[in-house]
């Protein structure tokens, strides 16, 4: 990613010595561990600025992009979502029935189904801009410069971003594929507080715009927005295929896919996606709630930060959850802070089971488990934090190990009663986040067994690198 960057931090190579360790792969999880990302100024993007309440629309200087629309909208929640996530400053001016602010856009006789418009310092504009026309636009939109690289790496989640990193400082000509932003689910995370070395906590986007800039640092090649349907992946050469037809071959790969949100499974709920109803902490929407009442289904980490984020914006904020209370699922320190929160509530052993609206979300149903009660609930804000399914659609066409919930089999998990894993064509055992395909390795939430959290992934994305040269050097 090239575009006009904000802030860059001239302290990137200041890093944390790694403790010493005897064992190998203990020195690989400390090393990845101990690295932090410099600190630097925070993110210049401004939402919700009304002008017709006078609101200034940035302290950090003019916005790249404008965005005129409709709250509810769809495209307009997805644009403002991937800016956000892409450390992109904008301001976002929503339209309303505010004539003033359509006339000021030059917008006064475009129809609402042209919504939303992007504005750019040109003066130049954009109706209804697709994601990859916004790479485009910003500059970011690139194919791959080589004909074959020694690894290539497809998601941009911790764990992807710590494998680019370290493959690109060790000399290693690298691509980094991702389908949307860069960050993965935890760029969608508005504090980071359990990260090693940010004791006042830090933003998924802020760790992830940090990692990207350390990344291209050392040569690593981003394609952004870009996503891979098929694979053909051989010992010593994988070729992947994006959406567009790009081919990417490399001599070792690295999945980091990470896993997709999970769904409600209720009607309306794809008609209504963006308009009132949201998947992850939604980070880029805090602003917009101001004064109104907000609700979050889960009772994990990322549900907890998304209740503590909102909570200074909404006048209430309610967490939906299914067991009987967060102990079981929740870190320490936030369910204090949920418990001092005034205007927080937490309601256990409840589902919500339908959704209402017609164009946007209007209210949902609650239901209590233990006396079967329902009541209806008036929100436009529903936000869905129950945990995701991994992105493996692809890996039983190439004869790839899952188990049994779809996650990938790597390392010894691949052994079955001492008998080596299906199809396995070496001599050696496959090596420690390696799945069944020699050179093609498993990284981060997308791997069976791997630990949930942001700095496990940033450790299996180093240790994964390790391996890679270990396969490179055989070949």
């Amino acid at each position: 990613m090239t575009g006009t960057r904000k802030h860059e931090d001239k302290r990137s190579d200041d890093v944390l010595p790694a403790p010493p360790s005897d064992d190998p792969v203990d020195a690989l999880i400390d090393e990845a561990l101990a690295e932090s990302f410099p600190a630097s100024d925070l993110p210049a993007w401004t939402l919700g600025a009304d002008p017709s309440r006078g609101e200034p629309s940035s302290s950090h200087g003019p916005p790249l992009v404008k965005v005129y629309g409709r709250l509810g909208n769809a495209s307009a929640y997805a644009i403002r979502d991937f800016l956000h996530r892409c450390d992109v400053p904008f301001e976002w001016v929503p339209l309303g029935s505010d004539q003033a602010a359509r006339e000021q856009a030059d917008l006064g006789n475009l129809r609402d189904e042209r919504l939303p418009v992007c504005v750019f310092p040109d003066g130049s504009r954009m109706e209804m801009p697709t994601i990859r026309q916004l790479t485009e636009r910003l500059g970011w939109f690139r194919n791959p410069s080589r004909a074959e690289y020694d690894l290539a790496i497809y998601g941009a989640g911790p764990a992807g971003l710590s494998a680019a990193l370290y493959a690109g400082a060790d000399g290693l000509s690298t691509v980094l594929v991702e389908r949307w932003a860069i960050g993965g689910q935890a760029g969608s995370s508005s504090k980071i507080e359990n990260y090693l070395g940010f004791p006042g906590g830090i933003s998924g986007t802020e760790l992830a715009e940090r990692a990207r800039q350390q990344a291209e640092k050392f040569g690593v090649e981003i394609l952004l927005a870009r996503e891979g349907v098929s694979a053909q992946l051989q010992p010593g050469r994988g070729v992947g295929v994006l959406e567009d037809g790009t081919r990417i071959v490399a001599r070792a790969s690295i999945c980091a896919t990470g896993v997709t949100y999970r769904c409600l499974g209720l009607p309306d709920e794809s008609r209504l996606l963006g308009a009132g109803l949201y998947y992850g902490a939604g980070a880029s929407e805090a602003p917009l709630t101001a004064g109104e009442h907000v609700v979050i289904v889960g009772g994990g980490n990322s549900a907890g930060q998304a209740a503590m984020h909102f909570a200074p914006h909404a006048r209430r904020v309610t967490m939906v959850v299914r067991g009987d209370s967060l102990k079981s699922s929740l870190s320490h320190y936030l369910i204090q802070r949920i418990e001092t929160t005034g205007n927080i509530e937490v309601l256990t052993h409840t589902e919500v089971t339908a959704l209402h609206g017609d164009k946007t979300l209007r209210e949902v149903t609650l239901r209590q488990a233990a006396t079967g009660q329902e009541r209806r609930l008036p929100t436009r804000w529903l936000f869905v934090c129950i945990g995701g399914d991994p992105q493996t659609q692809w890996a039983s066409a190439i004869g790839m190990v899952r188990d049994d919930a779809g996650y990938l089999v790597t390392g010894s998990d691949l052994l079955r009663d001492g008998a080596r894993a299906p199809g396995w064509p070496l001599d050696r055992e496959p090596y420690f986040l390696e799945t069944n395909i020699p050179g093609v390795f498993a990284a981060g939430d997308v791997r069976h067994g791997a630990v949930r959290r942001c700095a496990s992934a940033v450790g299996e994305g180093a240790m994964a690198v390790a391996f890679v040269h270990r396969v490179l050097d055989e070949s």
